[in-house]
Parts: C-alpha cells; structure tokens; sequence
C-alpha cells in the first residue's frame, strides 16, 4: 500500500496544502510549529478515521474554519484507492472510499494498516491501562474485524448495564432479572474478547522480545504480561461477586474493559525500574513488534511514520531502525525532523529512493 497523494483542507495549521510522495522515504522537515507532526497525522487520519494526537475530532479543524478534509490516493497492487475524510462542526465525521461513504466507521479500519512511532509513545508507560488496552485493541482490530466488532458491541452492553446501574441507585431499587440479560451478553462477548487477547499475546511477546534485544545495548530481558479478571475466574462468578460494588460504584467494575497490559524488565515493572534508555527502547520495540505483527497476518506491509524520530532516539537506535530499512523490512516511510542535513545524512545511508518536502 503506498500513499501517491494527499490533499489537506482546514486541516489543523494548514489551509491548502498537497503532498505527492516517494514510495519508499518521504522526509518532511521545517522549524517547530510548521506542522510537520500534523501530516504524519493526517496520514494516520486516513488509516484509522481519527487523530492520534488529538481525538477529539472539532479540535482538527484550522482555526476560525468550520470543517477539513483530508484526501489521500493509495496504489495497492496497481489499483488506486481514493480515501476521504471529512468534518463539519455540528455533523458526523464522513469517511469515504472510491467515493463510497462508509455506513460505519469501523469497516474502514484494517484496509490501509498504518503504525506511528512517536514521543508521545512514552504515554502507554506512564499513563493508565486505557491506554495500553487501546494500543493492545488496536493491533489487533487491524487483522481481526470479528473482534472490533465484538469489542464495539461490548462496550454497549456495558454502557447500557452501567446505565441500569444509575438507574437502581437513583430509584432505590433492585432487579437481579434486569441486571442478569446484561451479565449474559458481557460474559459471552467478553469472553471471547479475552480468548483472542491472551492468543494475540503469545504471539505477539516473542516478538517484541526479539526487537528488543536487536535495539538495546543491554542484556536485560523484557516481558509482556496480560492482565485480566478473566485469567483467575470465570465471567459469571467474577460479576457476581462484584455486584454490591458495582451498585454501589454505580459502574461496571470488572470486565475486560479493565484489562490492562504489563511492560515487565528482569521482572520488574519498566516504568519504575526501567533507565530512560530502555523505557525508549522498549518502546520502539514494541512499535517495530506491532508493525512485523501486522505485515505477517495481513500480508500487506504498512507505512510506517516516524514523528521527530531524529531529535527524541540516540544514534544507536536511529542506527537500527536505518538498518531495517536498508534490509527492505519496512515499505513506505514517512519522517519528520527538524534538521535537513541530519535527515538527508541518515537516509543517503539506506540503498532507497526518499524526497523531501519543506514546511
């Protein structure tokens, strides 16, 4: 899949702009604050029907504008895909593909695979489980549509019991009849939610492990552990047993919308024992495990964004993620920096085609 062509309208910080890209590297570099993160997001946009950086979708719209469009046009295997996404203020977000809108969003996802490789990674460290959950669910909602699908339904389902939760406490009653049809459909669609995490981890461990070792200097050891009510009982005991606090909360407390994964370093949690380096180079890691997952189940390769790359990873680690481009591992690259000469240094070291483009 390579993106030939993308068109931005009231797009963040821009009003009007057009990109045509190499198939192999896109350099994009310009001074802090011209926006360069912003089409590596807009790309991202394309992909997954939103923001990385920013999810609330009103706040991409350029200052003062009341709607952008984003329009990309991707060769794949020869044949041209035109994806466009667009909003309104005060509208629904519209995706369309070869002029077709998309009825749901979430059919878009998977056709154009995509991975970004960020300082704001550091946030499935140092923030909550929601947040490596959503990274976890998004690797795999790339290669498994049944699974979005189940994860979507899910969380209705949850929506609506924690709604009849409210509803319980507000009126000061109870009926365990009520509550039971929505126990039912969480047990069975969580359950399968946690069947196809837990396959999905001893997959994808080995893999982060072995990106790991090629990337760090060290000869520590690293871990991803899955964490999940579900690993030690059932669904039907784990929401019976937490029913009067879920009454009293007013909220579903269990369920694998708590799941939550471990980045373990010699057995240790890496954010309190891992250095700077290695919570880095964990990160990466990860990214490059997510990118070789996704190119093995879908048998597409995906672009791949690297945002300020240069400027937040020392040498050595410019040095490997290089070294796998010049092994022809990676397809489509886009690159964002705010030094030229240090991009160009580091790309004329690779055996590919690249082209620059200046904000």
């Amino acid at each position: 899949m390579i993106l030939e062509h993308l068109s931005l309208l009231n797009y963040k910080n821009f009003d009007q702009k057009e990109f045509h890209f190499d198939s192999k590297i896109n350099c994009i570099v310009g001074d802090n604050g011209k926006g360069k993160t912003n089409i590596l997001d807009a790309i991202y946009h394309l992909s997954f029907c939103k923001s990385y950086f920013n999810p609330v979708t009103a706040q991409n719209i350029r200052h003062g504008e009341d709607y952008f469009v984003i329009n990309g046009t991707y060769n794949h295997d020869d044949r041209e895909e035109k994806v466009v996404v667009s909003f309104k203020k005060n509208q629904k977000k519209t995706v369309k593909r070869n002029n077709k809108i998309y009825d749901r969003l979430s059919d878009h996802i998977g056709l154009i695979p995509a991975v970004i490789i960020s300082p704001a990674d550091r946030d499935l460290i140092t923030e909550g489980s929601e947040t490596r959950r959503k990274f976890l669910d998004g690797v795999i909602a790339q290669n498994n549509k049944p699974y979005l699908e189940q994860l979507i339904a899910y969380h209705k389902i949850v929506a609506q019991r924690n709604a009849l939760l409210k509803y319980f406490a507000k009126n000061n009653t109870f009926n365990s009849s009520s509550l039971s049809v929505y126990n039912d459909q969480m047990e069975k669609l969580g359950q399968k939610i946690h069947d196809i995490r837990k396959k999905f981890i001893l997959v994808f461990g080995p893999i982060l492990k072995q990106h790991y070792a090629a990337i760090s200097s060290g000869s520590e050891s690293v871990e991803l552990l899955y964490k999940s009510d579900l690993n030690d009982q059932d669904f039907e005991t784990l929401l019976n047993n937490n029913i009067q606090k879920d009454r009293i909360a007013q909220y579903s407390s269990v369920g694998v919308h708590k799941d939550d994964l471990l980045f373990k370093i010699d057995n240790h949690p890496i954010k309190k024992f891992g250095s700077q380096g290695q919570q880095k180079s964990f990160l990466i890691a990860l990214k490059l495990a997510q990118f070789d997952f996704i190119k093995q189940q879908k048998k597409i390769t995906p672009l791949l964004l690297l945002d300020d790359i240069f400027d937040k990873l020392d040498e050595q680690r410019v040095a490997k993620i290089i070294q796998l481009v010049d092994d022809d591992f990676f397809g489509q690259i886009f690159i964002s920096d705010t030094h030229h000469e240090r991009t160009e240094t580091a790309v004329k070291a690779v055996h590919q085609s690249y082209q620059f483009h200046h904000l």
